[in-house]
């Protein structure tokens, strides 16, 4: 690998290192490098905190060396002023010789602004450095910017022959104690979690993270008719949650109740969440929620584990329709991924 690849491959590095604290922002990663060697490295750590050529800039010993150095970035830097102020401009006044970046922001705010700052300027700018690798890492930012709804993440458990569930909806547990923590984790990496009817009324769960350390997401349940329980774990107002339904729109501390038209469809929904801002949600469920996403075709993404358990008759699973990107093993449950193209 080249010398330029390694920099900007420790820069994506970085930026992996703000997944789940940044968004709705992009997660971006910044090296600095004079004469072969690196002089600064930072990330966007924080939502509404400083971006990631801030802090490698300020990482840097002797400011001195700017002028002869290339700085490597993940994604062009900003052109607008936000919760912080543009990034190009601090690049221009700090008059560094040369800026390589990954990747274009699709954002309208920034869309090329950024590079032209930095043209204008006199700095050599170089473009498409592992454009895909940063695009990938940042598919939920681009997914909004582009699709305007959030990332969409299928994610359920099945047993070996096929089944989510009993005919009664029990399913605990279907997987290993492994997988449950990697789901956790999974939670604390995404903006909302979202179940239906079913789900929340037989698993009665609490859709927060407690196996890892991380924020809880926002908590979403669909109940067209509003038949849910208030004793759910759901609606303790523990956790922010909203509640999709068709009868009525109220606040009540962090649980709100938003009403939808009646014969809403899963883009009603995703369309309120992109109102929200809401950059990625995780679909655990039911089979039904989970059948109606994959038949409308706005998921982006299926996470399965099947377990070496059998429950011999059931719910049956949905079946993704794409071909497997990825299979893992955890211990005795099996991992695999899909990607809708």
């Amino acid at each position: 690998m080249k010398a330029d690849e390694l920099y900007m491959q420790r820069a994506l590095e970085l930026a992996e290192l703000g997944r789940g604290k940044v968004s709705p922002n992009p997660m971006v990663g910044c090296v600095i490098v004079h004469q072969d060697r690196i002089i600064g490295e930072g990330y966007h750590q924080q939502y509404g905190k400083p971006h990631a050529e801030v802090n490698a800039i300020n990482s840097v010993a002797n400011q001195d060396l700017l002028a002869d150095s290339t700085v490597y970035v993940t994604l062009e830097p900003c052109a607008h002023f936000g919760k912080t102020p543009p990034c190009a401009n601090l690049l221009v006044e700090k008059k560094v010789k040369k800026v390589i970046i990954a990747g274009f922001d699709s954002n309208p705010l920034v869309g090329g602004k950024g590079i032209q700052i930095l043209k204008d300027a006199g700095i050599v700018v170089q473009t498409g450095l592992l454009e895909q690798e940063a695009r990938f890492q940042n598919k939920r930012f681009f997914t909004q910017i582009e699709k305007k709804r959030p990332y969409v993440i299928l994610k359920w458990a099945q047993t070996k022959d096929g089944f989510v569930a009993r005919e009664d909806y029990s399913s605990k547990w279907i997987t290993n104690s492994s997988s449950r923590q990697l789901v956790h984790k999974w939670r604390a990496e995404e903006d909302a979690i979202m179940v239906g009817k079913n789900t929340a009324k037989y698993d009665d769960p609490a859709l927060n993270v407690r196996d890892w350390v991380g924020k809880n997401p926002l908590r979403i349940v669909i109940d067209s008719k509003l038949e849910l329980p208030n004793s759910l774990k759901l609606f303790d107002e523990a956790v922010p949650t909203i509640c999709f339904n068709t009868l009525k729109s109220e606040v009540k501390g962090t649980l709100e109740y938003a009403k939808l038209n009646p014969g809403f469809k899963i883009k009603d929904i995703l369309d309120e969440l992109n109102k929200r801002n809401i950059q990625s949600v995780i679909i655990e469920g039911g089979s039904y929620l989970l059948n109606k996403f994959l038949a409308s075709e706005l998921w982006d993404e299926a996470r399965v584990f099947t377990s070496s358990n059998k429950f011999g008759s059931g719910i049956a699973a949905p079946v993704p329709p794409t071909p497997v990107s990825e299979t893992i093993e955890i211990l005795d449950d099996t991992l695999r991924i899909y990607h809708h193209v």
